[in-house]
């Protein structure tokens, strides 16, 4: 990841998380509400508002976004699976995206690839809107797509890069350092870091959300 930043397998299927439906007496009057949170899959309908927050979080920091506004809108319509969104009353705040992979380490194709049927996701990018950064939605959104991820039949493993002083972030979500990435920007080199999906699935933390 260049945070402020995985392959899929044959029978991969969006997933959508969901408030549970709540069953209205049809003698009221229906009340339209939005969900207070809501984590689910993003659409290439949400490539706007991804990318407008994207861009204001790396744009100012290094100059350019890991991913161009096409390469969301091929990502979401490749591989909306391998994405997880964060919406605050219908608003996304948050977001993940991925793709599948093929080797074991990541190369500079693996910022513009989905190879699909495949046991290892690249996340290319982890980001937070600016006024809802500082309140540990990065950490909480992370932990929840891992554990997502984990329930996805034939995925094995999460690579992504970073910079150095984002290791520690990983480091502490249970990822390893894999060594320097391959993959360079000028000026910017990154490490690789790996998380292992198999093993239990963990019960929900104390996020509160």
């Amino acid at each position: 990841i260049m945070t402020q930043q995985v392959s899929a397998s044959s029978v991969l299927k969006p997933f959508f998380l969901k408030t549970p439906v709540r069953v209205v007496n049809p003698l009221r009057q229906r009340r339209h509400t939005l969900p207070a949170s809501e984590f689910r899959n993003l659409t290439p309908q949400d490539a706007i508002s991804v990318f407008e927050i994207e861009r204001e979080a790396f744009v100012s920091v290094s100059g350019e976004c890991p991913l161009t506004l096409k390469e969301v809108l091929n990502f979401l319509g490749q591989c909306p699976e391998l994405s997880l969104g964060w919406f605050e009353e219908g608003q996304l705040v948050a977001f993940i995206i991925g793709s599948g992979w093929d080797k074991e380490r990541l190369s500079q194709e693996a910022m513009t690839q989905h190879i699909p049927d495949n046991s290892t996701v690249h996340i290319h990018v982890l980001s937070v809107h600016r006024h809802c950064r500082q309140q540990g939605k990065g950490s909480i959104l992370l932990w929840r797509y891992l554990q997502y991820l984990r329930c996805v039949l034939g995925l094995h493993r999460a690579l992504l890069i970073c910079e150095d002083f984002l290791v520690p972030f990983y480091l502490k979500a249970g990822f390893k350092e894999k060594g320097p990435s391959a993959i360079s920007i000028p000026n910017m080199q990154f490490q690789e870091m790996e998380y292992m999906l198999d093993g239990q699935v963990y019960a929900r933390r104390n996020s509160g959300c």
